[in-house]
């Protein structure tokens, strides 16, 4: 891990260059484009920098890859689509007002910057990884179940927005009658796998603190958490979806 203070550096230099195309389209949302391909950069800048990697190492670069790939076209379309600035950035924005352009630098851009960085240690040393262990092929399974159940999920959510008689119904079908994040909890599990995958190859203990940060983010701050804060107010049956169906962990809905 000794390349950590490098993929850092290279983590702010990539988030610093999406700065100023933030400021020439005027929408911070394009952070969210990078975030995923950020991950795989990262990835493959570790994976360089270690100039022994096995076959365990191959396939966590070939995972995060593929789930950089997909992750970041579908929240390039759905921005392309949407038109408009995110709204938690838009309130932020408001928030500075005129000195929003160097503050979104540092409090989104950067800090960002910093979050992918340290969620990215179990990636950074499983790319390093050298050979198939039983533990690293549980965190695999885990890994590529997350992107399969995060992609379905995405898919489902898109499908549904699109339907002409959506108006403020709830997506209460498929993987979203189980969880009312299935999004997120197939997030969760890359992340942990991908720990696994680093443990089995050696990883040091501490490497934990990348899922770890982004399991809180993902229940509790920007996904989840962030959510549900809202989305009552903005479509009224979703108390009555909140009633029935698991918040995060997938479960079968109660009955009512």
């Amino acid at each position: 891990m000794e390349h950590l203070p490098g993929t850092l550096g290279l983590a702010l230099m990539v988030m610093t260059a999406a700065w100023p195309v933030s400021l020439w389209l005027k929408d911070v949302g394009i952070v969210d484009i990078v975030w995923a391909p950020a991950f795989a950069i990262l990835g493959w800048a570790a994976l360089l920098a270690d100039h022994g990697t096995g076959f365990a190492g191959w396939v966590a670069i070939a995972l995060v890859t593929a789930w950089a790939v997909r992750l970041g076209a579908h929240i390039f379309r759905r921005w392309r689509l949407n038109g408009r600035e995110d709204y938690r950035y838009t309130a932020i924005r408001r928030k500075f007002g005129a000195h929003f352009p160097f503050t979104s630098l540092v409090i989104v851009f950067w800090f960002q910057a910093f979050l992918l960085w340290i969620i990215s240690w179990p990636l950074q040393a499983a790319v390093a990884a050298k050979d198939a262990t039983p533990v690293a092929v549980v965190g695999w399974v885990l890994t590529l179940a997350g992107i399969v159940i995060e992609g379905v999920a995405d898919a489902q959510l898109t499908a549904f927005r699109a339907a002409p008689a959506t108006g403020e119904r709830v997506l209460d079908t498929g993987l979203w009658r189980w969880s009312r994040h299935p999004n997120y909890f197939g997030d969760f599990l890359i992340w942990w796998g991908f720990f696994l995958a680093a443990i089995a190859g050696g990883a040091p203990w501490w490497t934990i603190l990348g899922p770890v940060v982004m399991t809180a983010l993902l229940m509790h701050f920007s996904g989840a958490g962030l959510l549900e804060d809202t989305i009552a107010d903005r479509r009224p049956a979703y108390n009555a979806y909140i009633a029935r169906t698991s918040r995060f962990f997938p479960w079968p809905p109660a009955r009512t």
